[in-house]
């Protein structure tokens, strides 16, 4: 086992002082999948989303359900240098089902990679970063890439998971592309490594997406790997001090930096453009989503262009090209009012229109599929929750339909209502 660390240490060393990252020989080589339409959604029912006409999805992927230190041989396992890997086959057979039923329909699948803290001591110790702190309020953990023993088990995790899921013959099913964390710029509530600076958490964070593309390049010739970042682009979260959040912005300009100084490499954004105000889903009023990526406070669905304008700079092509951007995360809540429901539906009307004329973003998914009984008061779903549950699917909002109908013909007259509620005559008033 010493010994097998320490040539995993050597070639990763190695590796980080290329001024150029050299891509890895990859096992499987197929066209990165096209959508029709940039429709997504964070999937809880794969037959509604499908009856939904979804063209990508979102699923969430916790490394603590996933990993199995004490596995016996008949567990799924992944051999590296002389020691084999065992994994849950109970967890990844139940996301086979999601992500086969989804990529056999032609959805482009991205998975969320989270580390939830685990109550295992083996788990522990392989899977949270040694600075995190146990009264984090949401019990995220960033992923300890730092000792060695966790290291070598995500480059294992990711190198099987990439494999399983980007076979030709689809077995499994597809995963397309990879977001490692959740809102990192937010770290201390949803990738905790403790209280640190911006640089010490991007250094950190850097070495990992950088090890995850590694070990996914590996196995798939065009799988992406994502930075999720939320809307607080040049101010930082206000419930979070200097430790706990910073700006967007600074951080993708000194991660880019340091990307580059130790080897670039194929890295791409997956942005949460919340409202401004996650209780307030009349995103069109935003006052703190200014026209200038240099100085706004927040990149909302109101200024989204400033983010493909901020990444169009020179300074961040990756090979002459763009890098690209996925809208992973967001939603609009239904206010308690008696057109709440209405005003939710407009809104996505209003963010589909936005994202859907901006080149650059591959897809818009939203959150959430049904109200959650458990999120700070938020209703943010296509579906209610029934009373009493926390996400049990009731009834269908009005926002289901538009947003069923988003990428049809049909789109202008199911749209039509939201106008006189954003307070425009015609959607093309959005592009001046």
């Amino acid at each position: 086992m010493i010994k097998r660390v320490l040539r995993f240490l050597v070639a990763f060393v190695l590796v980080a002082s290329l001024a150029e990252a050299a891509e890895p020989a990859s096992r499987y080589s197929w066209p990165f999948p096209t959508a029709t339409s940039k429709k997504g959604l964070q999937v809880q029912m794969v037959d509604d989303a499908l009856a939904l006409g979804v063209k990508h999805a979102a699923l969430n992927f916790n490394f603590a359900q996933f990993l199995a230190p004490s596995g016996a041989a008949d567990q799924p396992g992944w051999d590296s240098e002389e020691y084999t890997y065992r994994f849950q086959r109970g967890y990844l057979e139940a996301m086979d089902r999601q992500i086969k039923t989804l990529s056999d329909h032609g959805v482009v699948v991205s998975l969320i990679l989270l580390a939830y803290e685990p109550a295992d001591p083996d788990l522990r110790r392989i899977l949270l970063h040694p600075g995190y702190s146990t009264n984090c309020p949401n019990h995220l953990t960033a992923f300890n890439t730092v000792t060695p023993e966790g290291r070598a088990w995500f480059a294992a995790g990711m190198e099987f998971l990439a494999e399983r899921w980007s076979r030709p013959d689809q077995k499994f099913g597809r995963v397309a592309n990879w977001i490692v964390g959740n809102e990192v710029n937010s770290h201390w509530f949803w990738a905790n490594m403790g209280r640190v600076t911006m640089e010490q958490f991007a250094d950190d964070h850097l070495r990992t997406v950088r090890l995850a593309h590694t070990s996914i390049r590996k196995q798939s010739a065009r799988s992406r790997v994502y930075l999720s970042l939320e809307h607080h682009w040049n101010i930082r979260y206000p419930g979070g001090d200097e430790r706990q959040a910073f700006a967007a912005r600074p951080f993708l300009e000194y991660f880019d930096r340091r990307a580059k100084e130790g080897g670039d490499f194929d890295w791409h954004i997956a942005f949460h453009p919340y409202p401004e105000d996650l209780g307030n889903p009349r995103a069109w009023l935003d006052k703190s989503a200014t026209p200038d990526f240099a100085t706004t406070p927040r990149i909302t669905f109101k200024n989204l262009g400033q983010l493909i304008a901020f990444l169009s700079q020179p300074r961040f092509l990756h090979d002459g090209r763009q890098r690209r951007v996925i809208l992973s995360e967001q939603g609009f809540h239904t206010p308690a009012t008696a057109d709440g429901e209405r005003v939710q539906a407009a809104a996505y009307c209003y963010a589909w229109k936005q994202a859907d004329r901006l080149d650059g973003i591959d897809s818009f998914i939203l959150h959430r599929h049904v109200d959650h009984a458990q999120e700070g008061g938020l209703m943010l779903g296509l579906w209610t929750h029934k009373p009493g549950s926390i996400a049990d699917p009731d009834r269908k909002k009005p926002s289901y339909e538009v947003f069923r109908l988003a990428d049809t013909p049909e789109w202008e007259k199911a749209f039509a209502f939201a106008l006189p509620v954003i307070g425009i005559k015609s959607w093309e008033e959005l592009g001046r």
